[in-house]
C-alpha cells in the first residue's frame, strides 16, 4: 500500500472513531424516544458505511491503476 492510500485509509478510520464519539453523547437524549434511537443508529452506520465504500473504491482504483502500469510495462517489454 502506497502512502496515499494509507493516508486515506487513516482519514477514513478517524473520521469512523469520530462517528462513534459523537454518538455516544447524543445516545443519552435518543434512549428516551426509539425512533430518535433508531435514527441515531441508523445514522452512524450509514456513515460509517459511506466511508468504507469510499475506502473500497479508492483501493479498486488504485489496483486498476497498478494493474495498467504493469501492463504498458509488458507491453513496452515485450517491444
Amino acid at each position: 500500500m502506497d502512502r496515499v492510500s494509507r493516508l486515506k485509509g487513516g482519514g477514513y478510520l478517524t473520521s469512523t472513531v469520530s462517528v462513534v464519539l459523537l454518538g455516544i453523547p447524543a445516545m443519552k437524549s435518543a434512549l428516551e424516544s426509539p425512533p430518535m434511537l433508531a435514527s441515531l443508529l441508523a445514522g452512524m452506520g450509514l456513515s460509517v458505511a459511506g466511508m468504507a465504500l469510499r475506502w473500497r473504491s479508492h483501493r479498486l482504483q488504485s489496483l486498476k491503476e497498478k494493474r495498467a502500469r504493469d501492463e504498458i510495462r509488458r507491453e513496452v517489454r515485450a517491444a
